[in-house]
């Protein structure tokens, strides 16, 4: 039985020599039996690579392709147009839920430049900016829907504003356009859009 001890003892001490106390800290590689392939030869992002012709590890995608998740069957939906000329309409259900959304990726992306209200009056106007759209007047009234999704998702042809597509998803980009109407038509309303009950309520 002593021998019993003397080996359990040995067999701890060995463990602690081995491995450490618990939350002990070291500089030193841990002891890895099995190492999952954590140290296999790899490439960085931008290595240089000698296998393709063009030196480079990075890949561009095969012309053509989809990312999983990202297609769109819906023409109009995904690309604002119906055949060659830009539609009107919503391919998206008209909530309030849509708007509130379409609110708060404008106010995200959008605002900085053209402002909470769509004047154009946003932030970057302060540091210079100029030439800034603003969304409340012609010729951004008159567009179609289609088209202020396209410019939304594909930027200005101008090349003042970047598309946001890798940035909003094919649905928020409708709300946001959604939401634009909206400040179109608070900024250009007039007393006869009201209902009877409105005008009660506001005393005219």
């Amino acid at each position: 039985m002593r021998y019993v001890y003397l080996i359990f003892a040995f067999v701890v001490i060995a463990a602690i020599s081995v491995l450490g106390f618990r939350g002990t800290k070291t500089t030193k590689r841990p002891l890895e039996i099995f190492d999952d392939m954590d140290h296999m030869p790899k490439y960085q992002p931008q290595d240089e690579s000698a296998f393709f012709s063009d030196g480079r590890t990075d890949r561009l995608p095969v012309s053509g392709t989809v990312a999983r998740g990202t297609f769109e069957p819906n023409a109009y939906r995904a690309t604002g147009k119906n055949g060659e000329a830009y539609g009107n309409g919503f391919p998206i259900e008209v909530t309030q839920a849509a708007m509130e959304r379409g609110e708060e990726r404008y106010e995200i992306y959008c605002t900085p430049c053209h402002g909470s209200a769509g004047d154009g009056n946003g932030r970057t106007a302060a540091f210079g900016m100029s030439a800034i759209a603003n969304l409340t007047a012609a010729p951004y009234t008159d567009m179609a829907d289609g088209e202020i999704y396209y410019y939304i998702g594909n930027g200005s042809r101008s090349g003042r504003m970047y598309g946001y597509k890798e940035k909003l998803s094919v649905e928020d980009r409708w709300k946001v356009v959604l939401y634009v109407r909206a400040l179109q038509r608070a900024a250009n309303g007039s007393i006869n859009d009201l209902t009877p009950a409105s005008k009660g309520e506001l005393g005219l």
